[in-house]
Formats: structure tokens, sequence, C-alpha cells
């Protein structure tokens, strides 16, 4: 998977708007979050790229996180396992989370927009956002059980 250049534009346009320096660490976290397709926990971000950067630490990587959660770049996605996994927040997409491994896979489905309003007119509830998440066993889980 490429990097999709744009989104990391944005994201950098982002940033910057909100007076967050755009380090080397911070530039390269958020390049590996936007390419990853498997929601990477702070440790496996840190791993992957405590290569290219050897003083950085397991606290860097989270305080980055962090910075990048609360400019609404990123989702914290606390599922099942303790650590919290991280996904790049582009479009509404829904989950599909494997209760053996804990692997989670994004799935699109826009008829689901529909929910909202028919949540807004039973309940009278202002409804802004919602949330899908769909539990199974993934295909290489699947295949370890034959």
């Amino acid at each position: 998977m490429t990097v999709s250049h744009s989104h990391l534009r944005e994201a950098i346009d982002v940033l910057k708007k909100t007076g967050v320096r755009i380090t080397p660490q911070r530039h390269a976290i958020l390049e590996f979050l936007i390419n990853a397709d498997t929601h990477p926990t702070a440790d496996e971000i840190y791993r992957a790229l405590e290569g290219n950067f050897p003083n950085m630490s397991v606290a860097t990587v989270y305080n980055n996180l962090r910075v990048f959660r609360e400019a609404g770049l990123i989702k914290e996605l606390p599922y099942g396992d303790s650590s919290s996994r991280f996904d790049f927040s582009t479009s509404e997409h829904y989950h599909a989370i494997c209760n053996e491994c804990g692997k989670i896979v994004d799935f699109h489905y826009p008829g689901l927009d529909e929910v909202e309003h028919f949540a807004a007119s039973v309940t009278g509830y202002e409804v802004n956002k919602h949330r899908l998440e769909v539990y199974g066993t993934c295909p290489e889980c699947q295949s370890k059980k034959i």
C-alpha cells in the first residue's frame, strides 16, 4: 500500500494550523498510521520505527498519538485486549474484529448513514455520530482451526 500523499499533506496542514511542530518523528508516525491497514498499537508503531529513530521511546509515540488524537486526525480504538489501537480518520467506516487474534479490518457500508436519521426520529436525540463493530473469526484464525 502506498502513502496517500494527499492524506499526509492534509494531516500536516491540520497540525500546523493547531500550532504543532512537524518533527521527523511525528512525520514518520503519521505516515505509518496512514499506510497501516492493521490499526496498530503504540507498541507496534514504536517497534516499526525505532530503527530509524534510535532515541525515540514508547512514551514519545504515546505523546504524539495523543497530540494527533486531540487534533482529530486519529481515533483511539479501545477494543478487546488492553492496548488501544489507532486508526487514521479519513472517512466513516466500520470495523470487523477477530475474537481470536484481535485483528481489526475496516469496511464501508454507506447505507448505514440512514441509521442516524432513524435513531434521531425515533428517540428525538440530535444524533451526531455512530459506531458499528462486527465480531467473528478472521480468515487466518479460521485456517488454523482446520
